[in-house]
């Protein structure tokens, strides 16, 4: 499991590396993609200073979250959503990132309890128009976000992306640029969002380059993922 620590201090040190390259004046929040990983993996990522961390397995993330109640985790859930799931995500986890649909994020306001602090969301937009991939249209996110910004327990932060992958810099930086000027043209109608939640293990540094607030890196943490658990729900990446 050292491993894992010298993983993350690695990875840390290249954000930084990233933010000082392309001027980024932006705080840059590390997710670690836990999804597939075992319980004590996390808890070695944890006792390494590793505090956030992204699932996309409900039922796989449930039971690692029993299994690590003693640790002070922020639980973001980072894949699609079906309808018959939106209870027991908007009880369990911190963030929702995958949001693209007003009835999935009426049915998360309408579980979150209300003794819980609202549930901080992302609208997921789908950039490259992939027919293999979640996500609204940029011609939906405004009209989106402006109906989610009205439902209680919910507090809409930003936006997600998972661009079609490619080994270009400038190609990466092109697609994240994209869902840049989304977000600048959803503040500029007052929406206040804070959250540019893009990048992954093989192009985060573009997306600080254009912006980014969290990337979500799980390969060069954790190695390798272990073999596929039987899905529920779809995969993100990594």
């Amino acid at each position: 499991m050292t491993a894992i620590s010298d993983n993350i201090a690695l990875i840390s040190q290249q954000i930084a590396d990233a933010q000082n390259r392309f001027h980024a004046t932006q705080t840059v929040t590390l997710c670690a993609v836990s999804k597939a990983q075992p319980a004590e993996a996390i808890r070695a990522a944890y006792q390494a200073g590793q505090t956030v961390f992204g699932e996309n397995y409900l039922q796989e993330a449930l039971t690692k979250q029993a299994q690590l109640q003693d640790c002070a985790i922020a639980w973001h859930f980072i894949g699609p959503i079906q309808s018959n799931k939106t209870q027991p995500i908007a009880r369990h986890f911190d963030w929702v990132h995958s949001v693209d649909r007003l009835k999935i994020a009426q049915r998360l306001s309408d579980a979150r309890p209300p003794e819980a602090a609202p549930l901080n969301i992302c609208l997921q937009v789908n950039i490259s128009e992939e027919a293999s991939k979640s996500g609204a249209s940029g011609q939906e996110v405004l009209e989106l976000a402006l109906n989610i910004k009205q439902l209680p327990r919910l507090q809409l932060r930003g936006l997600m992306a998972i661009p079609a992958p490619s080994s270009d810099f400038e190609q990466q930086r092109d697609q994240f640029r994209q869902v840049r000027a989304l977000f600048d043209q959803l503040n500029s109608h007052g929406l206040q969002l804070d959250t540019l939640s893009m990048g992954m293990s093989g192009d985060f540094a573009a997306a600080i380059a254009e912006g980014a607030t969290l990337v979500r890196v799980g390969s060069a943490i954790f190695g390798a993922r272990p073999p596929k658990p039987q899905p529920d729900s779809a995969t993100e990446g990594n």
